[in-house]
């Protein structure tokens, strides 16, 4: 069985069982280094508009002969574009964001839309170039390469509410959405038509799947009333997925979403989503059985697995029990591709890595 017919089982759009529940996985940096030089396979960094999706997209050819069952791919960098550097290590990025490098992920450092405040600031500020020379070449090689055999993902995140925040800032655009400012409407409209262009380019080239990425929870609870994301952002995601799927009827539409957001599972089903990811552990609302019991039937899962803690901190133990119970209770009848919450970091060592893909091997056959 192919490495795309897995998932394509495992997602409910063919018919039948998988062999196995499908493996996704991202690597750090060090992490794809240093198993690209145990392979001998020199890994291939694809430069993203948002640096952390850079770690996303990278490295294919790596984590497929670890046995990752997917290939992502997405937006590269334009040709034409550099990056300016400053003097304490800061530098700008192809939205005008000024970033600074942070103990594990990028930071944004200087928004570049820190002082809108009308429709009027929003038109005036540019984006980058959707179209750009350059930005589909190493997607377009990944697809050519891997089409067939691997089921091939489209990753467009950063999508609308987390792109309109790293350009406003955090704090002020959660307090803008509080108050209802003008230039809310046009500003996550921008940010939709933008990455509805990304998205078109992807699924034109012949990605499986797209995957839109915005966090709208905390460790413990929404970031925003449902009533404001139904409000200010649904009607985005909504369109975005009738756009792509009018490209590609076939296309499947994944959402990221960190936090505890069970409460809006409901909405984002309604939007077009077919698959949730990351399902993250340890936060209300998401235990295994409690989702696959209220959403089973809505959506696929994939994720569950703890990269903050479990990963790092936890014994061998620990890591086989928990990846046993997600596949006996996520898994059944299908509906689940495991892995962990986000991207493999650094805190956990070489091993662990391969001890979990060798257990997701071992439980996630189906008899």
């Amino acid at each position: 069985m192919t490495p795309r017919e897995r998932v394509l089982r495992a997602f409910r759009k063919l018919d039948g069982y998988p062999d196995r529940v499908p493996v996704q996985f991202e690597l750090c940096r060090q992490l794809l280094d240093y198993f690209g030089d145990k392979l001998g396979i020199p890994a291939h960094y694809t430069d993203n508009l948002y640096e952390d999706v850079t770690y996303r997209i990278s490295g294919n050819e790596v984590r497929t002969a670890m046995g990752c069952d997917v290939v992502v791919t997405g937006a590269g960098a334009a040709s034409n574009f550099t990056p300016k550097k400053f003097d304490d290590g800061t530098w700008l990025n192809e939205y005008g964001m000024r970033m600074k490098q942070g103990d594990i992920y990028v930071e944004v450092a200087e928004y570049p839309l820190a002082e809108v405040h009308t429709a009027s600031d929003v038109h005036a500020f540019s984006f980058p170039d959707p179209h750009a020379a350059g930005r589909y070449d190493d997607a377009r090689a990944l697809v050519e390469k891997y089409r067939g055999d691997y089921f091939i993902i489209g990753d467009i995140e950063v999508t609308i509410f987390s792109l309109a925040h790293q350009l406003v800032g955090f704090e002020k655009l959660l307090l803008d959405m509080a108050l209802g400012a003008e230039y809310l409407e046009p500003l996550f409209s921008a940010c939709a038509d933008f990455q509805i262009e990304v998205g078109r380019h992807l699924v034109e080239l012949g990605v499986d799947a797209f995957w839109v990425g915005d966090d709208f929870g905390s460790q413990t609870d929404l970031l925003m009333s449902p009533q404001m994301f139904r409000d200010l952002l649904k009607p985005h995601y909504t369109r975005m997925n009738v756009e792509l799927k009018r490209v590609n009827p076939d296309v499947i539409p994944i959402l990221h979403c960190d936090g505890a957001v069970s409460k809006l599972l409901d909405d984002i089903y309604e939007t077009g989503f077919e698959v949730f990811n990351p399902v993250q552990p340890g936060v209300p609302g998401h235990g295994p059985k409690e989702l696959k019991d209220r959403f089973g039937d809505k959506f696929v899962f994939w994720g569950a697995i703890d990269q903050q803690d479990l990963l790092p901190n936890g014994t061998d133990e620990d890591l086989e029990a928990d990846i046993k119970e997600k596949i006996d209770i996520i898994g059944k009848n299908r509906g689940y591709m495991i892995s962990p919450a986000h991207i493999i970091q650094a805190d956990v060592s070489p091993e662990r890595v391969e001890k979990f893909i060798e257990l997701c091997k071992k439980y996630g056959r189906y008899e």
